[in-house]
């Protein structure tokens, strides 16, 4: 007697992977990677090799020799990882650090749970603000943006343009440099185009919906706008808080990964609404200039809830007034 076996949904395949995902989010990054590349040279290759072969190695050596698991380094999603600690990184810190910091994104923030769908928390911003915490000169120290730059340890640093805002410096860069990424930062937070056109590629593939970077950048906007409209002087622009520190690519490439990001549309409008706000107020009223990496990991631990509490109505379900 042949049984009739009813499994979960979803019923129907979209013809997508893992892989197939990951390689999406890999091509949306070579903009503001050849962006790095061109303003911050050798550096910025160094440190990304760095963190991705460190990466991948940590998640095969793990799975092999202590999961005992699936090798799943066949998916890019630790090649992903890997380049996305990369940009949240100063393009000359040393490569010991980088590996530190690759070691705690894949060991803590991805195989402690149990692999790639089982982390709560975005791997590569786990690493980042562990690195932050423990080596905070080292990764405050921004190289010069100078184009094909051959220098990596010894790279002439400078103030970045959120630090600059805070300290009421007057060397901010101008908005076409802040708009092409001719300023100091992360090696991939620099160049709003690169990642805007990274967004417009990913929207076209589908990978991920608009409604979370939109309702973060909108939040910033506004919020900012509010402040500088009521004192000017003491407050940047809303344009200026959008195109500095890791907004952009936190927003679009942070903020949206597939595991940590809730899965309604309107758990995502409040969880953008959320990380929004915590990066504002960090960056106005905080000691730290930035607040976005912060503000994603806050979030990440709220998603869990949001998508208990919000979900979409049931097949056949009635509403009880």
């Amino acid at each position: 007697m042949n049984k009739l076996v009813v499994s979960p949904s979803p019923h129907v395949h979209s013809g997508n992977s893992i892989q197939k995902e990951m390689k999406s989010v890999l091509i949306a990054l070579i903009p503001a990677y050849l962006v790095a590349l061109y303003y911050f040279g050798v550096g910025a290759l160094i440190v990304s090799v760095t963190s991705v072969l460190s990466c991948v190695l940590f998640e095969y050596l793990i799975q092999n020799f202590i999961l005992k698991g699936e090798k799943t380094i066949t998916d890019c999603s630790a090649i992903v990882t890997g380049l996305l600690l990369a940009f949240n990184l100063p393009s000359n810190l040393p490569i010991w650090i980088v590996i530190i910091g690759a070691l705690v994104a894949i060991g803590v923030g991805k195989m402690s749970f149990g692999g790639l769908g089982n982390n709560p928390f975005n791997p590569a911003l786990v690493g980042r603000v562990f690195l932050l915490i423990s080596f905070p000169v080292q990764m405050t120290s921004w190289p010069r943006p100078i184009p094909f730059n051959p220098a990596y340890m010894d790279a002439e640093t400078s103030a970045t343009a959120l630090t600059a805002l805070k300290e009421h410096l007057e060397n901010i860069p101008s908005a076409l440099d802040m708009f092409i990424g001719n300023m100091g930062g992360s090696m991939g937070e620099v160049s709003t185009l690169a990642l805007l056109l990274g967004f417009a590629y990913l929207l076209y593939r589908r990978t991920i919906s608009w409604h979370i970077p939109i309702t973060i950048l909108s939040t910033v906007f506004v919020m900012t706008g509010i402040f500088y409209l009521v004192d000017p002087q003491t407050y940047a622009s809303p344009l200026v808080h959008l195109m500095t520190g890791g907004l952009m690519l936190g927003a679009i490439f942070m903020a949206t990964d597939f595991v940590t990001s809730p899965m309604t549309k309107r758990g995502m409008f409040v969880y953008g609404i959320g990380i929004g706000v915590i990066t504002v107020v960090i960056r106005l009223f905080g000691s730290y200039p930035e607040g976005v990496s912060f503000a994603i990991l806050i979030m990440n631990a709220f998603t869990p809830l949001i998508n208990t509490y919000i979900k979409p109505k049931r097949f056949g379900e009635v509403r009880k007034k």
